[in-house]
């Protein structure tokens, strides 16, 4: 097989590695060996000579003599064809391969097939291949050598060549389909240790703008709180990439909501300094949320601009730090920046970002590049994505939440009404997630247009708004100050800050992934007072349910959410529903994955050496 044929055959496998190609197992196989004694339930291969035949209709039957054996077996063909009648003629010899049972006591083998080649256990392969073509292939490729030089040691080596030729091995003929044991845990390490080397491949590094090296320390003594443990060590981190001009850095910042992303974004900020930073958000809102917070908390001789489609706030070419929405990107001119850093990365398309950072790129040189989500992932997906981009986590929240969450059903919805009233007639606001805007015979649960009027003709200062809602900020900013209940969909999962809003009552909680279910309820008790979270559901058995009631961690959610939704891809940075893996289960897999990655770091420090 050359070199071309070979690639055209790896495209038409859709596969980009060698161990991409190990990886494909056999489906099957095909025992040609020949077998020592007749076993009913198996497959079994004899040599075999016909006695007779007799042929009613369509149906064949064949008498055979096993020579080796001193036996008799009998052949069945239920749809004999011209083929088989010349092939099994009295007299004849064969090698035949079947499917032995037993028929009134006597042996007999359905459909025997007539073998040219035998003596050997044949892999069989589901690809868009033939099987002759699949097995040259593995042949041409899957070697030891090659294994080893992809940096796989021996047990990993040996497992895979028994899967691909397992003839080669003693015992071989007992091999099931389904690994298990430690064979399962060595497949789970090659496919782990396969897609971080192909998430390594992706990555690309590019010189910086320039070192920024300002401390971020005057900034920090000036907070009129203390900053958690995890705040402070990614901080420290961000000081580290910011301060090389060799690198540009790339670091992706997950936090849980209320972990105190804004104060690290501000630090990174003040170490950019006069070299200026951009902070692109997905929404207006958001956007002016940041400017209030960076004006609030950074010293007043350090400028601060907003630039939104409707809102132009200081002054941009002066500004040290200026914070947008996606207007930024069509601006006439934007001033030189060093920093540039993306809130709600995954709000925004890969093109949108890259766009802003293509803006204040200098040929090779690109500024240092952060982004920040509230979003959080298993730390079996942080390992993984490392290779891509560094990766930071924020754990920690700097107050304790005391949110309690219930599942609640329609005999519970009197209690929950007592609950909505005195919050009100408090002072507090309440939240109501439905989860279509208008009625569905498909969901068995009210829109919020058949809802709005039992809930507009019981209370005052009722808000209505939802994803297709072109007024929505508006209608948000006016609840924040005037508002009691929001009727809404998942719009309100990120966005506006909601002082006074303790309680989120989520309409067919089922519906939805852990994750937006976090993000909801995030949404409550963010500034020390007790929150609730109602989960209004037609099945208050669901064990997924149960299990995100037990835990307010994010981190914990994430986990739960891959465990219950399976893998995923995570190549772009996400996670979908869906299997990714064969094998790797990374909700589960944390071990695992940590050792695949420290292989790949030796391997690198090896190169770096040598």
């Amino acid at each position: 097989m050359d070199e071309a044929e070979a690639k055209a055959l790896f495209r038409k496998l859709k596969i980009r590695t060698l161990l991409d190609l190990a990886l494909i197992l056999p489906s099957s196989y095909e025992d040609t060996r020949l077998s020592p004694r007749i076993e009913a339930g198996k497959t079994q291969t004899f040599e075999a000579e016909v006695i007779d035949r007799r042929i009613r209709g369509a149906r064949m039957q064949v008498r055979f003599r096993l020579p080796a054996l001193g036996r008799q077996i009998a052949g069945v063909f239920f749809k004999a064809t011209p083929y088989h009648q010349r092939l099994f003629e009295p007299g004849s010899r064969h090698i035949i391969h079947g499917k032995v049972t037993l028929y009134n006591g006597w042996p007999q083998m359905a459909q025997p097939r007539s073998l040219k080649e035998y003596g050997r256990i044949l892999p069989r392969y589901k690809t868009p291949l033939t099987e002759s073509k699949m097995r040259e292939l593995i042949r041409t490729y899957v070697t030891e050598r090659n294994l080893y030089a992809e940096g796989l040691q021996s047990a990993e080596i040996q497992m895979l060549m028994r899967r691909h030729f397992p003839d080669l091995f003693a015992g071989a003929g007992e091999l099931s389909t389904v690994p298990e044991g430690e064979e399962l845990r060595l497949l789970k390490f090659v496919e782990a240790f396969n897609h971080l080397r192909k998430l390594r491949s992706k990555r690309r590094e590019y010189p910086a703008l320039k070192a920024l090296d300002a401390s971020p320390e005057p900034f920090l003594r000036s907070l009129p709180f203390s900053l958690t443990e995890d705040q402070e060590r990614v901080i420290g981190e961000i000081r580290r990439d910011l301060a090389r001009d060799d690198r540009a850095a790339r670091r992706m910042v997950i936090g849980d909501v209320g972990s105190g992303k804004t104060i690290v974004i501000l630090a990174a900020a003040f170490i950019a300094g006069s070299a200026r930073s951009y902070l692109m958000a997905p929404t207006s809102i958001l956007a002016r949320q940041l400017y209030e917070e960076a004006r609030r908390f950074l010293p007043a001789d350090f400028p601060v601009a907003l630039l939104t489609q409707s809102s132009r706030e200081g002054e941009p070419q002066k500004a040290h730090l200026i914070i947008g929405t996606h207007a930024l990107l069509y601006q006439d001119e934007l001033p030189e920046a060093a920093l540039v850093m993306v809130d709600e990365q995954h709000r925004f398309g890969t093109r949108q970002r890259a766009a802003l950072e293509a803006l204040v790129s200098r040929g090779e040189r690109r500024p240092h590049y952060l982004q920040f989500s509230a979003t959080p992932i298993p730390r079996t997906q942080a390992m993984m994505e490392s290779e891509l981009v560094d990766v930071s986590l924020i754990t920690q929240t700097p107050f304790e939440k005391e949110i309690e969450s219930r599942i609640v059903s329609r005999e519970d919805f009197p209690a929950l009404m007592e609950h909505i009233r005195s919050e009100v007639v408090a002072g507090r606001q309440v939240l109501i997630v439905y989860p279509l805007v208008e009625e569905s015979e498909e969901i068995p649960y009210q829109s919020i247009d058949e809802a709005r009027g039992f809930w507009e003709n019981r209370f005052e200062g009722v808000y209505i708004t939802h994803g297709k809602d072109k007024n929505k900020e508006a209608i948000l900013l006016e609840f924040r100050e005037k508002g009691s209940i929001l009727l809404a969909t998942t719009v309100i999962e990120v966005g506006i800050s909601l002082p006074r809003l303790d309680t989120v009552v989520i309409v067919g909680a089922e519906r939805l992934g852990l994750a937006t279910l976090h993000q909801l309820r995030g949404r409550v008790g963010r500034y020390g007072r007790k929150g609730w979270c109602y989960l209004f559901t037609r099945h208050p058995e669901s064990s997924r349910l149960r299990d995100f009631c037990r835990t307010t961690s994010g981190f914990e959610i994430a986990r739960l959410d891959l465990a219950y939704r399976d893998s995923g891809d995570i190549l772009d940075g996400t996670i979908q529903s869906g299997q990714k893996f064969r094998w790797l289960d990374l909700a589960e897999d944390e071990a695992i994955i940590a050792e695949a990655k420290g292989r790949i770091e030796a391997l690198s420090r090896r190169e770096r050496s040598s």
